[in-house]
């Protein structure tokens, strides 16, 4: 039986044991769905990558699962398995890579940075959705009022591979807000797979899963999503880069890149980028 091998990163994070924890799986032997969904969930990190190479150097079939189902795309998986694969070429330049997911592929240039890796992932162009007027209805969610909501934005359902819910809130807000029931069935009424709040005087985030049990610490692709927002509600300029945080309600700060690119009304990229730091390897020995 063969064994399977990962490299264990820190994303988002200038250093081990902060940021967004991943499991990255290089090449690992043939593995389907339900093994690599087990496997996930044994690991009990947020999200798994899973990469197999092709005959194209530096680019990779890629699988992406978190503890529930397969995700056609995410951030900092993404990110996370570039520095990977740096770490394990070993070279001192930037190097690019491409990823091939089931919807679409994207790249990531990488860079060594102190002892760790910077990473800056393309997500490509952002499809805005639709606005949301059910203001009262959406706050009470995450068990805020339509008080606690930021008057002067729209909230808005955003892609730039998921579909988030924008939700933007007074400063001061994030702190009170929590998930007491399963919002999935209310985000897709409205379009939408997840949900994310922002606080724009913070540059802040958060975002869990759709039940509430679990929040994320650094989600790479809700990121994506407030780049474009930004260019388009908030005067956001184009190609230039902002610091987001996420995390410290998780007691794990993080702080992701985001430079979008475009104009309002067409936002053509947005890139994202942290960096990453190799914590250690493991090997599993038997296979779901």
């Amino acid at each position: 039986m063969a064994a399977l091998s990962y490299l264990h990163v820190d994303v988002f994070a200038p250093r081990p044991y902060a940021g967004n924890s991943l499991p990255v799986f290089l090449d690992p032997p043939a593995l389907d769905s339900r093994q690599m969904l087990a496997i996930t969930q044994e690991l009990r990190h947020f999200e798994a990558i899973f990469l197999t190479g092709t005959d194209e150097a530096d680019r990779y079939r890629t699988r992406v699962f978190d503890l529930f189902e397969e995700l056609p795309f995410a951030g900092h998986p993404i990110i996370g398995a570039a520095a990977a694969l740096h770490h394990r070429d070993g070279s001192d330049g930037p190097r690019t890579w491409t990823f091939d997911l089931a919807e679409k592929s994207v790249t990531v240039v990488t860079e060594r940075r102190g002892n760790g890796y910077f990473g800056l992932l393309d997500q490509g162009p952002a499809a805005f959705l639709g606005e949301v007027a059910a203001r009262d209805i959406v706050a009470a969610a995450f068990s805020l009022s339509g008080r606690d909501l930021d008057p002067s934005l729209p909230l808005a359902v955003v892609s730039t591979g998921l579909r988030y819910l924008i939700v933007p809130v007074r400063p001061g807000v994030l702190p009170r807000a929590s998930i007491h029931a399963d919002i999935s069935t209310l985000l897709q009424d409205f379009g939408a797979q997840f949900a994310v709040l922002f606080d724009e005087a913070a540059l802040e985030i958060r975002h869990w899963n759709n039940d509430g049990i679990v929040e994320d610490i650094a989600t790479g692709s809700a990121a994506g999503t407030i780049g474009a927002y930004r260019l388009r509600h908030c005067g956001a300029v184009s190609g230039g880069a902002f610091t987001l945080n996420q995390g410290r309600f998780t007691g794990r700060p993080s702080q992701m890149i985001v430079e979008p690119h475009g104009t309002p009304e067409s936002v053509h990229s947005v890139k994202v980028g942290g960096e990453v730091a190799i914590v250690g390897s493991g090997r599993i020995e038997v296979l779901p």
